[in-house]
């Protein structure tokens, strides 16, 4: 295409020095947008923020550039970044330019009838595997020790989350505040703090099929130094699946394949390769069904004004009260 909602390619094109562009909208995403890009010799991803609506501290660019790009030379497979650019006038949007890497983001089983249960079984481990790696990254060593404030992590990530509840209401949800106060009156002690992806899921890497492998981890918009239990806790969740198993307008399909390992088992996995005790997920995975009703919300309240690219986004606003339920069940120890 030539013409891409949120993007202006001519204007693009000035910037880069490049001749004139061709791209697309990469499907899947219901936050940043993400496109493919080319000039006909070479080949880019370019990542801005949602159109309207963005909460504050939310879709910055220059930190998801920034700890891609630190995280380069390390066990953690990231894309290699080629440009950040935060003047708005050249698309409307700070955005930022990265290389296309090999693989698919697996969201619908039909992606991957190659997909053996012993392959199954092996990129379950895989994908645990990477965000043991991911955990293990020292943040000095990659320059990342301002990323974040660990002190007090948990307790600012509920009130974060609830300031962006209360930006994105349009309708009542009845059990979201009492989710939110439960959370915030039982928030425990973080064990460690490293660097957290934020949003760690299947659908969010890429996957090579011959040899299988993880070849880059995205969407690092909401990554910052924290507790690193907060992905276990949002994996487990989208691993159990949002919605309809056969048709999970979030997650997709690919973990109900044979062969994938259960949460339980991934929870294992986790904890024998990081070391860390997984005793108290209880209140991650509660607080992870919190911050997704939230995000999920977000998207609910800019679809209703227009402000969305793609399909799909008439299906989100369902979400929102099953995640509420299923997070006070697990506040109260009963999922």
């Amino acid at each position: 295409m030539t013409e891409l909602p949120g993007l202006d390619l001519d204007r693009l094109a000035a910037h880069l020095g490049a001749g004139p562009l061709t791209g697309e909208l990469i499907p899947g995403g219901r936050s940043n947008l993400t496109y493919r890009v080319t000039d006909g010799e070479h080949r880019w991803v370019l990542r801005r923020p949602p159109l309207g609506h963005v909460l504050a501290t939310a879709h910055d660019m220059s930190r998801e550039h920034r700890v891609i790009k630190a995280l380069a030379d390390t066990a953690v497979p990231v894309p290699r970044v080629e440009l950040l650019c935060e003047d708005t006038d050249v698309i409307g949007a700070p955005f930022y330019l990265m290389e296309e890497v090999p693989g698919v983001a697996l969201r619908h089983r039909d992606q991957c009838p190659w997909l053996t249960p012993d392959k199954a079984r092996a990129l379950s481990e895989r994908l645990v595997d990477v965000l043991a790696d991911l955990h293990a990254v020292d943040p000095e060593e990659v320059g990342l020790t301002d990323f974040g404030r660990p002190d007090g992590f948990l307790k600012r990530q509920v009130a974060r989350w609830g300031k962006q509840l209360d930006a994105s209401r349009s309708r009542e949800l009845p059990g979201i505040d009492e989710l939110r106060d439960r959370l915030a009156d039982s928030v425990p002690d973080s064990a460690r703090a490293t660097i957290v992806h934020g949003d760690y899921r299947l659908d969010n890497v890429l996957v090579t099929e011959d040899p299988l492998d993880i070849s880059a981890v995205l969407d690092w918009e909401m990554a910052t130094l924290g507790d690193p239990l907060a992905d276990v806790g949002l994996l487990c969740v989208y691993w159990n699946g949002i919605g309809a198993r056969d048709d999970d307008p979030i997650t997709g399909t690919v973990p109900t394949l044979p062969g994938f390992a259960g949460t339980d088992e991934l929870v294992r996995r986790y904890a024998e390769r990081s070391g860390a005790d997984t005793g108290g997920l209880a209140w991650y995975t509660a607080f992870a069904y919190f911050k997704l009703a939230v995000i999920l919300e977000g998207i609910h309240f800019r679809f209703t004004r227009g402000q969305t690219v793609g399909a799909g986004f008439d299906q989100i606003g369902q979400l929102t009260l099953p995640l509420v339920r299923q997070g006070l069940a697990a506040s109260s120890g009963e999922h």
